[in-house]
């Protein structure tokens, strides 16, 4: 669910300068040149997953939007740019009216996506859209690589909830819109309470060992605790010693305790041995959460442990080792001329070391098998195949300038769902390998 859905009061700045010095250099070069107006094509790629990832998670798209619609220059940062004499009188004069007056379309957030897969493509003059390059990039990637971490511990997880726990690890906005991605991804709850107001995620919290160290004994912070929320609270028990701390928590909150919480040592270990003492104890129905620094590597060696929810932070925040994406924005078309009506020519750059780009205006379709399994990304120029016509990826999310694409947040989350689950069974494998599906071109001329 999204603020909008909620009717929540918060407001976006301005993110006019979430952007690179080059390209307003660009912008008042191209203006001087007369090209500026120019009818062009941006298309947002990777050219490679990260190692060992089968497949990537598309996430941020929603902040995407509310970041273009809110790209403006208001005096405060046009004078910042005058003083530090960034760009000349001219250029300020047109960034003073910039408004996005073009097209965006791009994979619906949610979906998953391979090299190559023309996840966001910006249309417009490219004035207007070469100014969005940096905010663009710098928030798919940074959602899309925590969402794919988050979507491969969901995986992991299987039917048990993941809880996203470390906001403490991260930038205090960075670790908002990480637990939105993780949201996305298939974690159930957040603690931070920040992207519980902004985005409605659901968000949960007891105690730390702050806590029971702040008491004069283990008891006395469980009864502490029990009071204030009940019977069915999460107690923290491996303070001091776990099997005592164990026997502690039910006597006082008696086998109606809703959990404990396990958050050091042989997590394999000392959950069997807690499950083990709670139904000896008749608490049968009191859950076991397990924390402490897990991934989901981690989280798959406990698959047979009986753990009931595991709370996930430092892995899930810094994507598991891989904390972007590596996504370009590039000008793939462009048009000879001013002129709406001059025909749009592909583009595309031509060096070596593996940075090479396919110019031309592209669509993309997944092929299914009889089963409706996926089976191959395709992506292409010119007209759309028939037998994939159905099959088309990217939707309509900016039109004219307007946002035409806000979906609740709930609605994204069970997307990638769908999505991961449409994939082949080796999507989920976490050994290494190449991505899960092969993209294949059609009608396409590298470097044309």
């Amino acid at each position: 669910m999204n603020t909008a859905d909620l009717g929540l009061p918060v407001d976006v700045p301005s993110t006019a300068l979430f952007t690179d010095h080059y390209e307003l250099t660009m912008l008042q070069a191209a203006l001087k040149a007369g090209t500026a107006d120019r009818r062009s094509v941006f298309e947002c790629f990777t050219r490679r997953l990260p190692e060992g990832r089968r497949y990537g998670v598309v996430a941020g798209t929603g902040r995407v939007l509310d970041a273009v619609e809110n790209f403006r220059f208001d005096a405060d940062v046009l004078g910042f740019l005058r003083e530090r004499n960034v760009v000349n009188e001219e250029t300020l004069e047109w960034l003073a009216a910039y408004r996005f007056s073009g097209d965006v379309w791009g994979y619906p957030e949610g979906e998953v996506y391979f090299p190559g897969s023309p996840i966001m493509r910006v249309e417009g003059s490219f004035a207007e859209c070469v100014l969005l390059e940096t905010v663009i990039l710098s928030i798919l990637n940074h959602d899309s690589a925590i969402a794919a971490a988050a979507s491969r511990m969901a995986s992991a997880a299987g039917d048990r909830p993941l809880i996203e726990m470390r906001a403490r690890r991260t930038h205090e906005l960075a670790a908002v819109a990480a637990s939105r991605a993780a949201y996305v991804g298939g974690f159930a709850t957040t603690s931070d309470l920040a992207a519980g107001f902004r985005y409605g995620i659901p968000t949960v919290g007891t105690s730390a060992h702050a806590f029971t160290l702040l008491h004069d004994s283990e008891r006395d912070a469980f009864q502490a605790q029990v009071d204030s929320l009940g019977r069915n609270t999460t107690l923290l028990v491996d303070t001091y010693d776990v099997t005592e701390a164990v026997r502690t928590a039910v006597e006082v909150a008696g086998p109606e305790l809703g959990a404990v919480r396990i958050d050091s040592g042989d997590l394999l270990l000392v959950a069997h041995r807690v499950r083990q003492q709670l139904d000896e104890l008749g608490a049968v129905n009191t859950k076991i959460v397990v924390t402490s620094d897990l991934d989901e590597y981690a989280i798959a060696s406990l698959a047979a442990a009986p753990v009931d929810a595991y709370g996930v932070g430092t892995q899930l925040v810094t994507g598991s080792g891989h904390p972007t994406c590596s996504m370009v924005y590039k000008l793939v078309a462009r048009a000879e001329s001013a002129d709406p009506k001059a025909p749009l020519v592909p583009v595309a750059k031509k060096s070596s070391g593996g940075k090479t780009s396919i110019g031309g205006r592209k669509w993309a379709a997944r092929r299914v098998d009889g089963d409706g399994v996926a089976e191959a990304e395709v992506v292409g120029t010119g007209p759309v195949p028939a037998e994939l016509a159905d099959r088309q990826l990217l939707v309509e999310l900016v039109k004219g300038g307007e946002v035409v694409a806000r979906e609740p947040l709930d609605v994204v989350r069970d997307r990638h769902a769908v999505a991961r689950g449409n994939l082949p069974l080796s999507a989920a494998q976490l050994s290494r390998g190449e991505a899960v599906l092969p993209t294949e071109y059609v009608h396409l001329r590298s470097g044309s």
